[in-house]
């Protein structure tokens, strides 16, 4: 609620008042000296290079992570990149596990390619990343949770192994929150998050962090100031507004998500359900000793596939159909369909996505009425005659 603020603002506003100048104008060429050899502190010149709404949702974020430094930007994609890009350099490595958002994958396999850097992407286990570690590795980056099958990488021995050869760890923790898991206290350098899901909260805003030691996120912060990625003080006001009530949020729908976890997997019609904290989970183990909480989102597979999973998302009546994850709404997708609607049924297997799988991002309505509704939802879609596509 309250870390990163002033007790009193010299405005007395109870909420950070919205900055929307672009310059910050300076009184007299002195001070102008004064504020460049850092005898002055006051707003950069540009909004480019800062703007004081966006600052102070930065010193919450830090709070509430327990970094030294945050630098919002303007997505999540655009935090990952812009760190990456300041992060490596050509005839440097990366190693990336497989479960990490696709377009970070892209973005790493083919854009970071074009520049000199090379790429591994490996399954998400410490012995997988540790085989693909070259002299020249630069940085290790993953997700924990990851999208959409909820792995849990075990972060101290990941953590341990990097430091010893003097490799960055970035996470992508997302999908936790740091209501859920804060990976630097466990050790680890950078952390990554799109604001636009939980932190936010309201699907709403598009932004991203990234949060750290302040001299790694000021070296970050340079790369914003040549590529231009900033966050609108408006959004970040936005965001404010939403991490008020982030932990209350993360609290009903970590306990939401996984009693519909529980009730999806003893379901006839449900094959698999992936969930962090549920016993069948692969992680569960090292996801019960790190998180705080198994998140909202929910992986599952029908057993059906691709038609009786249409079937089944058209039949619900809460969740809205539709990507991103976090907000107060429940949403559903078949990523088959959402996220890899160009590739075949073969080329998706490949990547681990079958027809039956589901996402589900737990909103915060009520859990009486959701378990209804998907139960409701998985009759009509057994009871129902498939539909021509």
């Amino acid at each position: 609620m309250h870390g990163g603020e002033p007790k009193i603002r010299s405005s007395r506003s109870v909420t950070v008042p919205i900055v929307l100048s672009t310059t910050y104008p300076f009184a007299d060429t002195h001070e102008l000296v004064e504020y460049f050899e850092g005898r002055l502190d006051r707003p950069p010149e540009y909004g480019r290079y800062g703007n004081p709404t966006v600052d102070e949702a930065e010193r919450k974020l830090a709070a509430i992570e327990g970094a030294q430094s945050g630098l919002l930007v303007a997505s999540g994609m655009a935090a990952i990149t812009t760190t990456l890009f300041a992060l490596v350099r050509s005839g440097q490595h990366i190693v990336m596990t497989a479960d990490v958002y696709r377009r970070t994958r892209q973005f790493a396999v083919g854009f970071l390619s074009r520049f000199g850097v090379e790429v591994d992407v490996v399954a998400p286990a410490v012995a997988a990343v540790e085989a693909a570690l070259r002299p020249e590795t630069r940085a290790i980056f993953t997700e924990s949770p990851t999208n959409p099958y909820l792995r849990v990488i075990d972060l101290e021995p990941l953590v341990q192994l990097a430091k010893s050869r003097r490799i960055k760890t970035i996470i992508d923790a997302t999908f936790a929150t740091p209501m859920n898991l804060r990976p630097l206290d466990l050790g680890v350098d950078l952390v990554v998050h799109s604001t636009t899901k939980y932190l936010a909260g309201h699907n709403d805003v598009l932004g991203g962090v990234v949060l750290g030691k302040t001299p790694l996120v000021d070296a970050i912060r340079e790369q914003v100031g040549v590529l231009g990625p900033v966050l609108d003080p408006h959004n970040a006001y936005l965001l404010l507004r939403g991490l008020k009530t982030l932990a209350l949020r993360i609290e009903r729908q970590n306990a939401t998500a996984l009693r519909l976890a529980r009730t999806l997997e003893a379901h006839p019609a449900v094959g698999r359900v992936w969930y962090p904290l549920l016993e069948s989970h692969p992680d569960a183990v090292h996801a019960t000793r790190l998180l705080r909480g198994g998140g909202g989102v929910v992986s599952f597979e029908l057993r059906d596939g691709l038609e009786f999973g249409s079937r089944f998302v058209d039949a619900l009546e809460i969740p809205k159909l539709g990507p991103s994850l976090g907000g107060t709404e429940t949403l559903i997708e078949q990523p088959a369909l959402m996220s890899f609607y160009e590739l075949t049924p073969e080329e998706r297997l490949k990547v681990g996505i079958s027809g039956g799988l589901i996402r589900l991002s737990v909103g915060i309505e009520d859990a009486d009425d959701l378990e209804a509704d998907l139960l409701r939802g998985l009759a009509v879609a057994a009871e129902s005659r498939p539909t021509e596509r």
